[in-house]
Formats: structure tokens, C-alpha cells, sequence
């Protein structure tokens, strides 16, 4: 597993999952529940990881559609 995706915007997130999904790549999401930690602040990121052999593609969909890793 490669950490594809860290960030704390929500929306970010479910882009990026949608997107990844709809081409098939299975996402897994690290740290959803940590805002409980946090207050809800959203200070703490979430991340997307994607298997080691997804992780090539699963960048270049993000870049095609402009959505900020956050590395």
C-alpha cells in the first residue's frame, strides 16, 4: 500500500475517491475518523492509500484532474 492522497479537506477526499473508483482502482481511506481526536477542527488529515500496482494510475488520474495531493 502507497499513501496516494493526504489532505483535510473532505471534499478533496470524496473527488478523489470517486474518481479513483470510477476507474476501477480500489481506495482505502486511513484516519476518517480522526476528527473525533481533533474537536472536528479538521486539523488532522485524512489519507487515501492505493495498492502498490494501482498507485502509478491512480496518480496520473489525480493529476489529469487537477485535484491537489498535498505531498
Amino acid at each position: 500500500m502507497k499513501e496516494l492522497l493526504r489532505s483535510t479537506d473532505p471534499t478533496i477526499i470524496a473527488f478523489a475517491t470517486a474518481l479513483l473508483e470510477g476507474e476501477g482502482i480500489a481506495v482505502f481511506p486511513l484516519d476518517v475518523h480522526m476528527s473525533i481526536l481533533d474537536g472536528s477542527l479538521g486539523i488532522l488529515p485524512q489519507r487515501l492509500m492505493v495498492a502498490d500496482r494501482d498507485f502509478f494510475m491512480a496518480e496520473v488520474v489525480l493529476r489529469d484532474n487537477e485535484v491537489p495531493t498535498g505531498r
